[in-house]
């Protein structure tokens, strides 16, 4: 399970759910409801640390919330 900040939200272009990983650059899946976007990102975000490794990127701390609504 990642700690991450995840922001979920419709695009009306995409006609799906987007979940953005703020601390990620670029990381950010999509998926027809919520929970098929989270569960897409979640993978995606494994795959952006795997790759952050073999290319010894840093890899950002979870900061939890950055964001106030």
């Amino acid at each position: 399970m990642n700690k991450y900040e995840i922001i979920v939200y419709w695009s009306q272009d995409d006609n799906q759910f987007i979940a953005e990983v703020p601390e990620l650059p670029g990381c950010m899946a999509d998926g027809e409801n919520q929970i098929e976007a989270l569960k897409n990102v979640n993978i995606a975000i494994d795959e952006w640390i795997e790759t952050a490794n073999l290319i010894k990127r840093d890899i950002p701390k979870p900061k939890g919330r950055l964001m106030f609504a």
